[in-house]
């Protein structure tokens, strides 16, 4: 089953709640990297060690891409780059508006060939979409969706965006290079930004429209499941176990 049933959303939860009473836990966020050990844990697959665009695969069926970040920190779909001749082509589309949707085409046609290429190499139906969001009052978000099937491997159609260059820009620390953006006809909004004069970072800000309106309980040890948008709200703990009692635990065992 590529989205989870109840039991599995609940069992996810327990799973990062518990881990985030650890003492020495990564700052006030879930490690994109716990959160793919628990989910490949609960749903009972393959969790990969490698750059492909899923991170954990039941091979011959399904795979699924894991993303974890605070709710104000833009998701990297991933380093697109699009050409050896890219240097060229940013160039020539600073002053050129055919050129440059022409680039954008490129790097949506980059995105819907990662998720392309590994239907094929792990040979799966199905691609889904995990997904953490946690929020500054330390309330949580998680949910599941499906992001496209070995019969129709397209996720985003080009034709859904217009690209244009933002302007460059200085910072204090140093001088932000101009990103090319991607922008959603339909809502008007901007979904991409790509970062390719420096690091070639993807950062995909549509995908907060994917997020699910869920109420969020405001107690500890609370939470609310969605089973329409396959999602668990719930409230990250803000105290964690002592490191006495822990090694005592550990040393226990």
């Amino acid at each position: 089953m590529l989205l989870s049933n109840t039991s599995q959303l609940k069992r996810i939860y327990e799973i990062l709640t518990a881990y985030m009473r650890i003492p020495f836990y990564q700052d006030d966020a879930i490690p994109g990297r716990i959160l793919e050990k628990t989910i490949a844990l609960v749903k009972k697959v393959e969790l990969l060690d490698t750059y492909d665009y899923v991170d954990i695969v039941k091979l011959n069926d399904m795979g699924w891409q894991i993303k974890s970040t605070k709710a104000n920190t833009p998701v990297t779909w991933k380093r697109a780059k699009i050409s050896a001749e890219k240097k060229k082509l940013i160039e020539a589309s600073m002053n050129d508006q055919a050129l440059c949707q022409i680039l954008g085409n490129a790097v949506i046609d980059f995105c819907n060939k990662n998720v392309q290429e590994c239907i094929i190499k792990y040979n799966l139906r199905e691609v889904g979409y995990c997904r953490l969001v946690v929020y500054p009052d330390n309330s949580a978000l998680y949910f599941e969706r499906k992001l496209c099937t070995s019969d129709n491997p397209i996720i985003f159609d080009p034709n859904d965006f217009s690209w244009h260059w933002s302007s460059q820009k200085e910072t204090k620390k140093k001088e932000q290079l101009p990103a090319l953006h991607g922008i959603h006809k339909k809502t008007n909004k901007k979904w991409w930004s790509w970062h390719g004069q420096s690091e070639n970072q993807l950062h995909f800000s549509g995908e907060s429209l994917w997020w699910p309106a869920i109420n969020t309980p405001h107690l500890e040890g609370e939470f609310i499941i969605s089973e329409k948008d396959h999602a668990i709200a719930f409230k990250l703990p803000t105290s964690t176990v002592s490191l006495e009692d822990l090694v005592v635990f550990l040393n226990s065992k």
